[in-house]
């Protein structure tokens, strides 16, 4: 059956950030091509859009290989760290709509989370320009055990909000993300940008948040339970 929250506004909204709420790959991806670049390794856009989405040490890992390059993980996440965050503090590139309808979510008394697989010390300057209070649980890529695809970011998420991830809708770009969230219970809003989403149970598309409010998200969700309803039936 549809779940009764999402029959009307969802218990709480669970957030991607990188593609969704800002659009940071192109800082990544310049970062990439600059570390290939020092350590006389080789790049493409198809392995930087390979990495969408990914845990930072697995992705630091798939650096390490395809770039070729003499690095551990970990010290390939350090570097490109460094290197987003110092872009980061220059300018937040927000998507459209975005941080509108968080805004409007927060009025309309609904909690959100934001869950990313980026590390907290590059969470931190893009929290530092939203106001105070607008995510009620920050789930990070160096908080969890197991990242996206795996269902833990969005179950962690939902648990510190003392909701079912049933009753939560998550807002994703990618693929991985949008893996993680059902396999969690969850909802998903996809909103496609650098990468394509597949379909599937419990997905929802969407070409933009411009213009979304908190009704306008409600009547989308629910209006795709009642359609994962009638084809289960």
């Amino acid at each position: 059956m549809t779940s009764p929250a999402l029959s009307s506004l969802p218990a709480a909204v669970l957030w991607d950030m990188d593609g969704t709420l800002v659009d940071t790959e192109p800082y990544w991806i310049a970062t990439e091509y600059a570390m290939a670049e020092k350590y006389g390794g080789t790049w493409s856009h198809e392995h930087a859009m390979n990495l969408v989405g990914n845990a930072l040490l697995a992705s630091g890992d798939y650096i390490r290989v395809h770039m070729g390059i003499d690095r551990t993980p970990q010290q390939i996440v350090d570097e490109l760290l460094d290197g987003v965050v110092a872009r980061v503090e220059v300018e937040v590139p927000w998507r459209p709509g975005a941080r509108e309808l968080l805004a409007d979510l927060v009025r309309s008394g609904v909690p959100c989370a934001l869950v990313t697989m980026s590390w907290q010390r590059f969470v931190d300057p893009i929290l530092a320009q939203l106001p105070e209070g607008a995510f009620a649980s920050v789930v990070t890529g160096d908080r969890v055990e197991l990242g996206k695809p795996h269902p833990e970011p969005y179950l962690t998420a939902a648990a510190e909000l003392g909701h079912a991830p049933g009753d939560c809708v998550a807002i994703e770009d990618s693929n991985t993300g949008a893996t993680s969230a059902v396999a969690a219970g969850c909802t998903v809003l996809c909103v496609p940008h650098h990468v394509p989403i597949l379909e599937g149970e419990r997905r929802v598309f969407v070409d933009t948040l411009s213009g979304l409010d908190t009704a306008g998200l409600a009547r989308l969700v629910s209006g795709g339970a009642r359609d994962v309803e009638v084809a289960n039936t």
